[in-house]
């Protein structure tokens, strides 16, 4: 079921993104050097692009991981429903046709 804040509590793999953009910055750097190296300035460039691209990856990931833990709810925390007053078109019943009605929770 969707609680409609999945933005706010989604969850990432942080060691793993930081995995996988070091192995990116690796091979990036490769390119840019054997493409230099064999005088082709456009795969050259566009590996340089890449490398930038994974550093600015990179710099978020390390920003990330040190501002630490944030609340999140466990898998003991059912889902709740969201609050839809005052959003057009969110009103009851419109959940009710994939199963998320009021009937099958017992609410």
């Amino acid at each position: 079921m969707r609680t409609g804040n999945e933005p706010t509590t989604a969850r990432s793999a942080l060691r793993l993104r930081l995995g996988l953009s070091l192995w990116g910055l690796a091979w990036a750097l490769f390119g840019v050097t054997a493409f230099a190296l064999t005088d082709r300035p456009g795969w050259a460039l566009a590996c340089g692009l890449l490398l930038l691209l994974v550093l600015a990856d990179l710099a978020m990931i390390v920003h990330r991981i040190h501002q630490g833990p944030h609340y999140q709810p466990g898998r003991d925390i059912p889902p709740y429903e969201p609050d839809r007053g005052g959003r057009g078109g969110y009103g009851p019943g419109r959940y009710e046709h994939h199963g998320y009605g009021r009937g099958r929770y017992g609410h």
